[in-house]
């Protein structure tokens, strides 16, 4: 190895934009057994799986349709 290295002609990594962040978050047992199932039919990772779906929904600016119950204060 080199004892210094010259990066003054270096550029940025123009792929850097495009890396992943790893997150924590809790989903449904259910939710994650459907994509894995998802995974074993199609040969894709089931969390790539996730990822192509969230991206999907994200470019198609998609919102999930919430209703919720009129639960009464007495029931």
């Amino acid at each position: 190895m080199r004892q210094e290295y010259d990066f003054s002609k270096s550029i940025k990594n123009p792929y850097a934009k495009k890396l992943k962040r790893q997150i924590t978050i809790r989903i449904e047992n259910a939710t994650i057994e459907y994509f894995q199932q998802l995974a074993a039919e199609t040969d894709i990772p089931y969390q790539k799986l996730i990822n192509l779906f969230l991206k999907d929904c994200a470019q198609n600016r998609m919102k999930p349709l919430l209703k919720w119950k009129n639960f009464s204060a007495h029931a």
